[in-house]
């Protein structure tokens, strides 16, 4: 055997092993899915709520936007739009999702057709300022205020459009019995993300990093 045959035996005989580690990266596939199901379950949540309906006039007392509020907080601008794109699609397609447990096409025009589209709009506001404030109960507070506002925006145009009233009159029927309890589901959703935040956070932020 030549010297250089041996040399290069010895040097491989030298050299350390190298300890292969396991990986603790989660799948993303895994973490894309597990934000589906997250989704998807604020989405069923919603149409629970829409069950639990006390009519005061045209417009329901429901718990739907108590949900909508928790999507954005829970999930973020773009999944909580998702999760709520979700509910409104079902409602669409005739799953009796809605306030009173209706559903169909038909709701988006009649008169409370501008609070489902505010609902949308809704989570993703809540979810962007959630996300941007990370956690703090203020900026929840105000994240959840001015989510409120959109869905009035939304809702009680569409109400006085679709209806004939005046807009004090659509004012009237269409936001002031619901604001004492938008503050109270507001009160009640605080503690709530607190609770589910630290659940769900780790496989969300994680897949963000991932992604």
């Amino acid at each position: 055997m030549s010297n250089t045959k041996i040399f290069i035996l010895a040097k491989e005989k030298m050299e350390p092993i190298k300890p292969q580690y396991p990986t603790t990266q989660t799948d993303p596939s895994t973490l894309q899915l597990k934000r589906m199901v997250y989704a998807s379950l604020m989405a069923a949540l919603t149409a629970a709520g829409a069950y639990i309906a006390i009519p005061v006039g045209p417009v329901p007392i429901v718990l739907q936007n108590l949900f909508v509020m928790l999507a954005g907080l829970l999930l973020g601008g773009r999944w909580g739009l998702i999760s709520i794109g979700v509910y409104l699609l079902a409602g669409a397609v005739g799953l009796p999702v809605f306030a009173g447990g209706t559903g169909g096409v038909g709701k988006f025009v009649g008169p409370t057709g501008g609070y489902l589209l505010g609902f949308v709009a809704a989570a993703y506001l809540i979810g962007v300022f959630s996300e941007r404030g990370r956690g703090r109960v203020v900026v929840d507070i105000l994240a959840m205020t001015a989510g409120t506002i959109v869905i009035y925006a939304f809702g009680v145009t569409w109400l006085k459009m679709v209806t004939g009233m005046s807009f004090s009159k659509a004012v009237a029927v269409g936001m002031l019995p619901f604001l004492i309890g938008d503050a109270l589901k507001i009160a009640v959703a605080i503690p709530i993300a607190r609770a589910l935040r630290p659940m769900i956070d780790g496989s969300l932020r994680a897949a963000q990093a991932a992604g």
